[in-house]
């Protein structure tokens, strides 16, 4: 029998690990902190993106399944100016080139692909070591224990099994996001349901911003951004949430009323996201029987390229496992490693790119030029 494989962590990343395995018939557990698959909400839109993730669910046969999940015309993109002015206004061609899904939705599909008992629900580690030989123990918060032969972390950010790998810990980048929805936008918010078009919206000035994409059932979900340090948002006491947004809204004053409503007149209370990073070109030295993907592996800032990155992640994981036999599970992960390495750096170090045109000194030009010369190649 092959070597149990134990992933903490009930993310994409995760999951499509699982699915990889099972399609191979290797069995895997997820262990995973949250107490159920609804537990809270998973986050807004991806685009599915044809060099990783579509590559991904390809390996893990849910291809058709995910073409079930694409919203149409998501694929829209619009830039606007402080004052509302249009300054790019990309329709969705329909070329599909960018498929657009809710993350729930994809999380959904990914956990009923499983056999029933994979996840673990209700399972915070709180601690891990080596056992010797490749084998290492795993505690979780109610005091039970696993060991296991092959430990992945696919656990987030804040990974409890990266110490195994690296002393590296996030750091923040100065940039925060404060998240707000609006729900029956086209009803109830109909001028900033118009800002916002069929997609995307980008609302860019050196140092801030306001981005906002339409989900499904009306839904407008938005990420408000701030180069401010952590300190200056220590002192947003986001437990009053009508004076986080009157604080947070301050920093907009002036903007187009159809824009800083999508702040202002939020459905939901403001959520403060701050933006880590770990160092890019983040990795380790070979230690058996452990290793990590996803943000566990490369947290980067926010560039679109996340979720896909820890699916193709999970599934090249998967695919190198089941590649070799079972007494040969060191040189999966060496294989697995050595391309993911200069992979994810080269993501990480093009999302700080991105990150500079959304927000540096040439915002919001730097983004649109971004926009059209793309457009420019794709046709030409």
């Amino acid at each position: 029998m092959r070597t149990p494989v134990t992933i903490i962590g009930a993310g994409l990343g995760g999951l499509t690990l699982a699915r990889v395995l099972h399609v191979h018939g290797i069995p895997a557990v997820v262990c995973e902190a949250e107490s159920s698959a609804t537990a809270r909400a998973q986050g807004g839109m991806l685009d599915i993106h044809e060099h990783n993730g579509r590559r991904a669910l390809a390996a893990a046969g849910l291809t058709d399944e995910f073409r079930g999940l694409v919203l149409e015309g998501r694929q829209a993109s619009r830039a606007l100016a402080p004052d509302g002015t249009v300054l790019l206004d990309e329709p969705d061609d329909g070329t599909g080139g960018r498929p657009e899904v809710q993350r729930g939705e994809l999380r959904r599909v990914l956990l009923a692909s499983l056999p029933a008992g994979t996840v673990r629900w209700g399972h915070k580690v709180s601690g891990v070591r080596a056992l010797g030989g490749g084998r290492h123990e795993v505690t979780f918060a109610d005091g039970s224990t696993v060991s296991t032969g092959l430990l992945v972390g696919a656990d987030g950010a804040w990974s409890r099994v990266r110490p195994l790998l690296s002393p590296a810990t996030p750091e923040y980048t100065g940039t925060s996001f404060v998240e707000t929805y609006l729900y029956d936008a086209d009803t109830r918010h109909p001028a900033a349901a118009k800002a916002v078009g069929g997609g995307a919206m980008y609302a860019l000035a050196p140092g801030k911003g306001i981005q906002a994409h339409r989900e499904s059932g009306g839904t407008l979900h938005t990420y408000v951004a701030l180069r401010r340090p952590k300190e200056w948002f220590d002192g947003v006491d986001f437990t009053d949430a009508a004076a986080a947004t009157a604080r947070i809204a301050q920093e907009f004053d002036g903007w187009a009323p159809e824009l800083t409503a999508l702040l202002t007149d939020g459905d939901t209370a403001p959520v403060l996201r701050p933006l880590y990073t770990l160092p890019t070109g983040h990795r380790w030295d070979r230690v058996p029987g452990v290793t990590l993907l996803g943000d566990a592996a490369h947290l980067m800032i926010p560039s679109g390229e996340g979720a896909n990155l820890a699916m193709y992640d999970g599934a090249e994981l998967g695919k190198a496992l089941a590649a070799h036999p079972d007494d040969d599970t060191e040189t999966a992960l060496a294989e697995y490693e050595r391309a993911m390495f200069p992979r994810s750096a080269a993501e990480a170090a093009d999302a700080i790119s991105l990150n500079e045109l959304m927000f540096g000194d040439t915002a919001p030009h730097g983004l649109i030029a971004l926009f059209t010369g793309q457009e420019r190649a794709e046709s030409a």
